[in-house]
C-alpha cells in the first residue's frame, strides 16, 4: 500500500522555489537571485487535528482545499516578493479574501459557467447532448489553458519546481536518503498531485451535471456553483484513495488520467532546483522528523545550525 495519512506531505511549485506542507507545519523555500536558498516556515498541525468536521469524508475535501488554496497565495506572493528583492510584507486577510475571489471568479467564469453557457446553445433541446458538450469544452478548455502557458519560459521553470515538489516527496515517502542523486531517480508525477485533484473534478462534473441536466440560464449558473464544492469533496477523496492505495490495481487506474495530465505541469527538475525543494521539506518538518531524515543518509544540503522555529526565516 502507499504512505499512511501520518507519513505523507504536500507541496505546490512557486516562482523559482517549492512550498511543503507536512503533519505538524508548513514552508516555503526559494533561490534568491544570489543563488542562496532562503526558507520560511509557520508550525500549523493538519486540520484534521483541529477540526472534527475536517475528519468528516468529503467535507474535509472542501475544508483541505480551501487551506491549500490560502496557504498557497501565501508562498507565491512571498516568492514573488523575494524575486523582486522587495522587503516581505505578509498579506492581510483581507488581501487574501480579496486575491482568493478574483481567482474564484475568473475559474468560475471560464471553467464553468462559460462551457455551460456554449454547450446550451449548441445542444439545443438535448439533455444528453448538453452534458456531453459542456463536459467536453470543459476539458478542452482546461487542457489547453495548460498547454498554452506550459510554453511560457516563466512557467516552464514553475514546471520544473513541480517536478523538484514531487521528486522530493516520492523519496520521503519512499524512506530513501534525500540526496540529490536518490530524488532524481524519481518520476516527476505523482498521483496525490492538485493536478489529478482538477481532472476528477472536471470528469465528475460531467456526470454530475449531465444528470442535472438543462434548465433556464439562472439554474445553469445556480447549479453549476451549488455542485461545485460537493464535486471537490468527491473528487478530494477520489484522490486521497488513489494515493494512499497506489499500490492496488484501483488506486493506481484512478491515478492515471491524472499522472498523464501531469506530463503537461511537471518538468524534470536541476539538481539546484532539487535542493530548494529539499529545504522547504526540511522547514517544513517537526525536529524529530528532520533528525530522522539526516539519519536516513546523505542529504541534498547541509543540515540547519538549529531547527527553524516558527514563524521565523532561516
Amino acid at each position: 500500500m502507499g504512505a499512511s495519512p501520518e507519513q505523507t506531505v504536500g507541496g505546490q511549485a512557486v516562482i523559482e522555489g517549492v512550498m511543503m506542507r507536512a503533519p505538524s507545519g508548513w514552508a516555503v523555500a526559494v533561490r534568491l537571485p544570489s543563488g542562496a536558498i532562503e526558507t520560511r516556515s509557520e508550525e500549523l498541525p493538519r486540520l484534521s487535528s483541529r477540526s472534527r468536521l475536517a475528519r468528516m469524508p468529503f467535507v474535509r475535501g472542501v475544508m483541505v482545499l480551501g487551506e491549500s488554496v490560502t496557504l498557497g497565495m501565501r508562498a507565491l506572493t512571498w516568492s514573488a516578493q523575494k524575486q523582486a528583492g522587495e522587503e516581505e510584507e505578509e498579506l492581510s486577510n483581507w488581501q487574501l479574501i480579496g486575491s482568493m475571489s478574483l481567482a474564484m471568479l475568473f475559474f468560475a467564469a471560464v471553467f464553468i459557467l462559460g462551457p455551460a453557457a456554449l454547450a446550451d446553445w449548441l445542444s439545443g433541446d438535448s439533455r444528453v447532448l448538453f452534458g456531453l458538450y459542456e463536459g467536453v469544452i470543459r476539458l478542452a478548455i482546461f487542457v489547453g489553458y495548460i498547454w498554452l502557458i506550459g510554453r511560457m519560459e516563466d512557467i516552464k521553470r514553475v514546471f520544473q519546481y513541480h517536478g523538484a515538489e514531487h521528486k522530493t516527496i516520492h523519496a520521503y515517502e519512499a524512506g530513501d536518503a534525500l540526496s540529490v542523486e536518490n530524488i532524481q531517480r524519481y518520476r516527476p508525477e505523482h498521483p496525490r498531485c492538485g493536478t489529478n485533484f482538477l481532472l476528477i473534478v472536471l470528469l465528475l462534473a460531467i456526470t454530475v451535471f449531465t444528470i442535472i441536466g438543462k434548465g433556464p440560464i439562472w439554474w445553469l449558473i445556480t447549479s453549476r456553483l451549488i455542485f461545485i464544492p460537493v464535486i471537490a469533496g468527491m473528487a478530494y477523496e477520489i484522490l486521497r484513495y488513489a494515493g494512499l492505495s497506489s499500490d492496488s490495481r484501483l488506486g493506481s487506474a484512478l491515478a492515471v488520467p491524472g499522472l498523464w495530465l501531469q506530463r503537461l505541469t511537471t518538468g524534470q527538475p536541476d539538481d539546484g532546483q532539487v535542493e530548494v525543494a529539499v529545504a522547504s521539506l526540511i522547514a517544513a518538518l517537526d525536529e524529530d522528523s528532520v533528525d530522522a531524515l539526516f539519519a536516513r543518509g546523505d542529504v541534498a544540503i547541509p543540515r540547519p545550525p538549529t531547527a527553524a522555529p516558527a514563524n521565523e526565516e532561516e
